[in-house]
């Protein structure tokens, strides 16, 4: 009787191919990061053009609130675009929007302040339409098996052009002025639209000729969102905690460390190490696989109450410097299997308007928390209002934690995951 030879690791299955080798994901991935960094560096432009004297302090507000009115107006009416449509089709469409928008800012400039604030609502519309359908494409494009390691390297894109973005305008700046820039910008968004390639488009697969309204459209997909418990539940600590906890980084955290601290050093080194601890939060994720997941990621979510607790007490700035470190590490913990959760739990063909659902709420109340924190502060003190703010971070998660399907981010209805890998229109 002859044994039978042993298992060699030639017989294992062999482990999942990187996504950062796969030239699909890498397409969308710049398309992605395009976005991000044209995203980012308007502002930032804008803002020189303070500086040269060719749009005022109150013109500049004035073209950035139109600009979020556009997003928020454009991400709902995206998500239910992404669900009909090719999600590809909805990118590029967007970013054509954000492109077209760019140059009609520099033409604004020093003559038409509502000429600005038009191409700045569009520019806003590309902005929102354009993240629902990045969204569900990632989960036409990447198999189940590597979308965490997707959504991590899609977030730690993100988190670099917060970097870039500035930067590099900064720095383009010796040598163009803001109407240059302002071009630049939209040429960037034209990659946006161009360089990500198709998907499965399997959502769309068979669907009917007459649609409902848009607006009943998303109604389906807030009663799809509802299936879904631990998504309301963490969809709501989210939003608690950017209302509360990102308003203490805007509005508190400038005014304490000019005031007790005399410098802006504090702001822009806690800003930084924001910023830094986010990249290795990304990068940290990408790899780990928590058993629990979604507890996990609520626990991530409510590290960031350490950055208002910071503000409370005249501690030493690396206190502060080292709590916003935390807070960014704990932000992506929670950011990418939270979206990868989404990916795997939601109808195929109900994604992106889930995902609209997301950013619309979590992203879309943060100005009303800018908006009511001074007052706060002015009316209560910075104590009383930072010390809400932390317990509003650390409670929220914890409420959503006793979700039953919060655990595994996962149960009360899941559906079966979009394919991947195929061709779209």
């Amino acid at each position: 009787m002859t044994a039978s030879p042993p298992q060699t690791p030639l017989d294992d299955p062999p482990p999942p191919r990187s996504v950062l080798l796969d030239p699909a994901f890498l397409r969308l991935w710049t398309g992605t990061t395009a976005s991000g960094l044209a995203t980012w560096a308007l502002p930032f432009v804008l803002g020189l053009a303070v500086l040269e004297g060719t749009l005022s302090a109150s013109g500049l507000g004035l073209v950035l609130a139109a600009r979020t009115a556009g997003f928020l107006l454009a991400v709902a009416v995206g998500g239910v675009l992404a669900d009909r449509h090719s999600r590809r089709t909805v990118v590029r469409w967007s970013g054509l929007a954000a492109a077209v928008a760019a140059p009609v800012l520099a033409a604004g400039l020093d003559r038409s302040l509502p000429l600005m604030a038009a191409a700045a609502l569009v520019a806003g519309g590309g902005q929102g339409a354009c993240r629902p359908a990045f969204q569900a494409l990632t989960a036409e494009v990447v198999d189940a098996d590597r979308r965490q390691q997707a959504n991590a390297a899609m977030t730690l894109a993100v988190r670099v052009t917060t970097l870039l973005g500035p930067s590099l305008s900064a720095l383009l700046a010796v040598v163009l002025d803001v109407r240059a820039l302002l071009i630049g910008i939209g040429i960037v968004w034209l990659a946006a639209a161009f360089v990500p390639g198709p998907g499965t488009g399997t959502a769309h697969a068979g669907e009917a000729p007459q649609r409902a309204s848009i607006r009943a459209e998303f109604a389906e997909g807030v009663r799809e969102a509802r299936r879904h418990p631990w998504f309301v539940a963490g969809l709501a600590a989210l939003t608690s905690v950017i209302a509360t906890g990102y308003s203490a980084t805007g509005v508190a955290l400038p005014l304490i460390s000019h005031d007790r601290y005399d410098s802006g050093v504090v702001l822009a080194a806690a800003t930084t190490a924001y910023t830094l601890g986010a990249l290795g939060g990304a990068l940290i994720i990408a790899r780990v696989r928590p058993r629990s997941q979604g507890w996990s990621a609520l626990a991530g979510l409510a590290v960031y109450g350490f950055a208002p607790l910071s503000l409370l007490l005249p501690v030493h700035p690396a206190v502060i410097v080292a709590a916003y470190a935390v807070a960014g590490l704990g932000i992506e913990l929670f950011n990418v299997p939270w979206f990868t959760a989404i990916q795997r739990e939601v109808a195929p063909d109900k994604l992106a308007r889930v995902s609209s659902l997301d950013f619309l709420l979590s992203y879309g109340l943060a100005p009303v928390g800018l908006a009511l924190i001074a007052p706060a502060i002015d009316s209560f003190g910075p104590r009383p209002v930072l010390a809400a703010c932390a317990a509003a971070c650390f409670l929220a998660p914890a409420l959503a934690a006793l979700t039953p399907t919060a655990r595994h981010f996962s149960g009360g209805g899941s559906a079966k995951p979009a394919a991947a890998k195929g061709t779209d229109s």
